[in-house]
């Protein structure tokens, strides 16, 4: 059975210090791309969307799945790296952060989960997901860092940050082959999709 598998990550949030993380909301311009993708026809065929349950990925996967009428499912262990030890971090010394993340995969970096861990569990569930898939396109919505972890999965490469979907926010998607599992491209901006 051929279908397209497509990882996209949610695009620009509000950042919220004073808000727990996985609670975050997409900002406005991440609800008007959102909006444009789901109007494009870009994912017709899809017919089953699968999300981590992080609010930015929920509020990125529910407007795309009413407009194609289609299953939405919600996995708690598809959400972000767990970077809870250390809470909001401003953003120079986040991006140190997420250089140690992927630098080192198999060490903690002040409590983060590792690379590696993460990695391992992104790639369960997507195989989950896939093992019980009978048809029709299907689309992951979730998160830069574990997408990036799982593009490099799927491409046979090491962990490394020179994957990951560059600055701008996210709103992101990769297209993998169904059958062989290797991704057809590397990270693009959702406005690409055809």
């Amino acid at each position: 059975m051929t279908f397209t598998v497509r990882y996209l990550s949610h695009p620009q949030v509000i950042v919220d210090p004073a808000k727990e993380i996985t609670k975050w909301s997409l900002n406005d311009t991440g609800h008007a791309r959102v909006a444009r993708l789901a109007k494009s026809g870009a994912l017709a065929g899809t017919t089953r969307i699968v999300s981590s349950a992080e609010t930015k990925a929920l509020e990125t996967a529910r407007p795309l799945a009413e407009v194609l009428g289609c299953t939405l499912e919600m996995r708690e262990r598809m959400h972000e790296n767990d970077r809870s030890s250390t809470g909001f971090l401003p953003p120079e010394a986040f991006e140190r952060m997420a250089d140690r993340f992927f630098a080192a995969p198999d060490q903690s970096a002040e409590g983060w989960e590792t690379a590696q861990d993460a990695q391992n569990r992104i790639c369960a569930e997507v195989e989950a997901c896939l093992a019980a898939h009978t048809g029709g396109d299907l689309l992951f919505v979730g998160h830069g860092a574990v997408g990036t972890l799982l593009y490099c999965a799927l491409a046979g490469v090491p962990i490394s940050r020179t994957h990951d979907q560059g600055p701008g926010g996210g709103g992101n998607y990769f297209a993998f082959d169904a059958e062989t599992r290797c991704p057809t491209s590397g990270w693009r901006p959702m406005e690409e999709l055809s």
